[in-house]
């Protein structure tokens, strides 16, 4: 509820004249916040609130949430956060950072084109692979520096997560008694069968002070880059998360949207960089969560929303349902293998298929490439020595490939296996891992002309893969002995191969 009267600042704020300006100011409003929008400048005023999860009640308590707010987003992005200005009263009435008494605060900031909002490229069909890899990466860094919470226990910390969405679905009409607790005993079901896990996550370090509110609305392209911003900087416990589930938000929302592809190659990506595979069974039911979030908090807005927008929330929230139960529905799990010589298309053909297999995100995608970078503690992009592919380098290479497969298909998990495989003793490996836990095992050879594999390979420029026109000759010149895979002919159009596959699947 509002607790202080705002209008004198909100006037001060929305007037061109405090801001030294001719322009008008745009004003932008939300349930916490007022924005102001002034030239190149944006001014983020908190409202006088006391709410059970923010207390700006006071205008101290909201100058010392200003200056959270800019230390918890000021290293994910230094551009966009300048500062804090105080708002005082003198003689001559409001001004910014005067020495009469503190009135208000807000926060300063670049301001940046709202049509370069990740949401907005979404809907517009503007988002690329690259985008999606350096939001990875992006995300990646803000999980590196952010404050571990010592002493969390994991599936503590989830079960709270759990008695607020039980509560929150209480707090419309929107869906049945049946409904909420069939998804509420769900949801316990899958925290009872992860909870060893997730505690075992915590004692790792990897619950921490997170951005808490990851999704594409929060995300901008800054001078090419993406920006994480507007993180929970109100209430610290809804922000003391697993890194996944912290991670959990983006994918879903991706997904939610339609952009399974992209979700799948944000997980994978954020994967290959933090070597967290461990926790990859918890996606599907940390996104689950995230859904339901989003089903209960829009279901909340539908019961006091014009009658003209209740309808779309009302609908929108049951698409959040059903996507929730969707992914807690346990799925049986497989592995795929797709092998072909280089420049056959396997690394653009596995992660146009990843998505497609298993509950989501997907699959998760294992590379021979980007394993070896991996084992040499160097970058994908990184390009190696030839020693680094010494035959009994290889070795090491395929056996831990296979050793990380068998690991997840025992916790669950689908994976798609991408290599060279041109020999029939790591394809039988491969398949073994599978064998072990007795997941069904599809194995795919992309066949492609070996002239068209040498264009290829000339024509490449950049990429994870070190293979060149040399290498490739070694490969055609050797024998693959018995090849029992299914052959796909890989001379298609990367979607028609893609659709081949998963009519065989």
């Amino acid at each position: 509820m509002q607790v202080e009267d705002q209008s004198a600042v909100i006037a001060f704020l929305a007037d061109p004249r405090s801001h030294d300006s001719v322009a008008p100011v745009e004003v932008v409003q939300t349930h916490i916040s007022v924005i102001f929008l002034v030239g190149e400048r944006a001014f983020k005023l908190k409202r006088a609130v006391h709410l059970p999860y923010a207390d700006f009640s006071t205008p101290a308590i909201r100058l010392a949430a200003c200056e959270k707010e800019l230390a918890l987003n000021r290293p994910a992005a230094p551009e966009l956060y300048l500062g804090v200005r105080r708002i005082t009263r003198g003689a001559g009435g409001l001004a910014f950072d005067g020495a009469g008494a503190l009135i208000d605060a807000v926060v300063e900031m670049t301001r940046f084109d709202q049509d370069r909002l990740f949401d907005r490229m979404a809907q517009r069909g503007e988002l690329e692979a690259g985008m999606i890899r350096a939001l990875s990466s992006e995300i990646v860094a803000a999980h590196a520096r952010a404050e571990i919470a010592d002493g969390q226990g994991g599936a503590a910390n989830i079960a709270g997560v759990l008695e607020i969405n039980r509560a929150g679905f209480g707090e419309s009409t929107v869906f049945s008694a049946e409904e909420v607790a069939a998804i509420d005993d769900a949801f316990r079901q899958r925290l009872a069968a992860h909870a060893a896990l997730l505690d075992a996550r915590g004692k790792a370090g990897r619950i921490r002070r997170c951005h808490g509110d990851l999704h594409l609305r929060n995300i901008c392209l800054w001078q090419g880059q993406p920006r994480l911003f507007d993180c929970i900087d109100f209430n610290d416990q809804l922000a003391t998360i697993d890194v996944l589930y912290d991670l959990a938000f983006m994918a879903m929302d991706l997904w939610h949207r339609g952009l399974r592809d992209f979700a799948n190659l944000l997980v994978n990506h954020y994967l290959d960089r933090t070597g967290d595979e461990g926790g990859f069974a918890l996606l599907p039911f940390f996104m689950a969560l995230r859904a339901a979030v989003r089903a209960h908090v829009t279901a909340t807005q539908a019961e006091t929303a014009a009658a003209d927008q209740a309808e779309a929330a009302r609908g929108t929230a049951r698409e959040y349902y059903d996507l929730a139960m969707e992914m807690l529905a346990p799925q049986p799990v497989r592995l795929v293998a797709i092998g072909g010589l280089s420049g056959s298309g396997k690394s653009t053909v596995a992660e146009a298929l990843a998505p497609l297999i298993g509950p989501a995100p997907g699959a998760r995608l294992i590379e021979s490439d980007r394993a070896r970078k991996a084992m040499f503690g160097v970058s994908p992009e990184t390009r190696l020595p030839d020693d680094a592919y010494r035959p009994e380098v290889s070795d090491q290479v395929y056996g831990s490939m296979a050793a990380r497969t068998t690991a997840l298909l025992r916790a669950g998990c689908p994976v798609l296996a991408d290599a060279v495989f041109d020999r029939a003793d790591r394809r039988a490996a491969i398949a073994l891992a599978g064998a072990e836990v007795g997941a069904p095992f599809t194995g795919l050879w992309l066949d492609v002309a070996p002239e068209v594999l040498r264009q290829r390979v000339a024509a490449r420029r950049g990429g994870v893969s070190d293979a060149t026109v040399q290498i490739l000759e070694t490969q055609l010149a050797r024998d693959l002995g018995p090849m029992n895979w299914l052959k796909v002919d890989g001379d298609q159009p990367v979607d028609r191969v893609v659709e081949v596959i998963r009519r065989h699947l």
